[in-house]
């Protein structure tokens, strides 16, 4: 599976056109993690999608953390 393709699976799901690669990100971990594709299409997606600008968010580090507030 290719962007073009998550593309088309987004708004044939959601009905409307995903203008964020972040959104896009969001939809194939979603997609992966209920195995509606498989890891190398996701691999590949992941790459495609960092190469437009995606991020995944850093959790780890971020201010409002319940980890970070409640532990140190």
């Amino acid at each position: 599976m290719r962007v073009h393709e998550l593309k088309k699976k987004f708004f044939e799901e959601r009905q409307y056109t995903a203008e964020d690669a972040n959104v896009l990100l969001d939809f194939a971990r979603k997609a992966y993690i209920y195995n509606e594709i498989a890891s190398s299409e996701y691999k590949i997606l992941v790459r495609e999608l960092e190469a437009l600008g995606a991020k995944f968010p850093d959790d780890a580090s971020s201010e409002n953390s319940f980890i970070h507030d409640r532990y140190f």
